[in-house]
């Protein structure tokens, strides 16, 4: 498992927001290309970074910002928010991104995955953000009645690399991911799972480390290594320790 750190943006800063809120936001950086570098210096392998501007608007709003930060570092990135076509997958794919990341598009139009999957082969990543076990989109601002799970078997065999799953409710919050319901997620795809949202301490790291036998294969980190809570080295030593055996 991977520890990845990241970026949330808006307005072109660096922020934390509680529960998707976007009127509850912390500024942590006015320089998001400085703070990739910081956390690759501190050894993240793969850079997540989510324009949330876009995520509520529908469509890109960070270019510039998103543009400094994959010229500034060497390692992978992937990006989310506010991607809704294929026209935006290919411009943020030349840009220089690894890999971006369906969220709203991918449960509300799952051809466009499956498209993006067979034009990008190992570059698309699907993002589900549950609220009650519910998927949640637009920015976390609509709840629809589709469960989580159901919408992630529905990619099974499509080619997608990665599903980042985020539980709305912890998201900054630092009170802990929701480990049941990221390893019963795990279980009921083959495709690998990213666990995402409510990370507060090395202690929930390793306990999603003890799930990874179900297809937990990294964790996105945000507020915890911002407020330092969580010292990114520390936790990138401790789960490729785990890797080396």
């Amino acid at each position: 498992m991977i520890v990845i750190p990241a970026i949330d943006l808006k307005e072109g800063k660096c922020v934390r927001l509680e529960q998707g809120l976007m009127d509850k936001d912390t500024v942590f950086c006015d320089n998001p290309a400085e703070q990739a570098l910081e956390w690759e210096r501190q050894g993240g392998e793969l850079l997540h970074i989510v324009d949330l501007d876009g995520a509520f608007a529908g469509k890109p709003a960070n270019k510039s910002a998103i543009e400094a930060i994959v010229k500034a570092v060497r390692i992978p990135t992937q990006l989310g928010g506010g991607i809704r076509d294929i026209e935006t997958i290919k411009a943020y794919l030349d840009l220089g991104l690894s890999r971006v990341i369906l969220g709203t598009a991918a449960q509300r139009n799952p051809k466009l995955v499956e498209e993006a999957c067979k034009l990008f082969p190992g570059r698309i990543v699907v993002g589900i953000d549950a609220k009650n076990g519910l998927v949640a989109v637009q920015g976390w601002a609509e709840v629809t009645d589709v469960y989580a799970v159901d919408l992630a078997r529905l990619f099974e065999g499509y080619g997608v690399t990665a599903v980042i799953y985020t539980d709305i409710s912890r998201d900054g919050m630092m009170q802990g991911p929701n480990i049941d319901a990221t390893r019963a997620l795990a279980e009921a795809i083959s495709i690998p799972v990213i666990a995402s949202g409510g990370v507060s301490s090395l202690k929930d790291i390793e306990n999603l480390m003890a799930v990874e036998s179900a297809g937990v294969t990294g964790v996105i980190t945000g507020k915890a290594i911002y407020t330092g809570a969580i010292k990114l080295a520390e936790a990138v030593a401790l789960t490729k320790k785990c890797r080396q055996g």
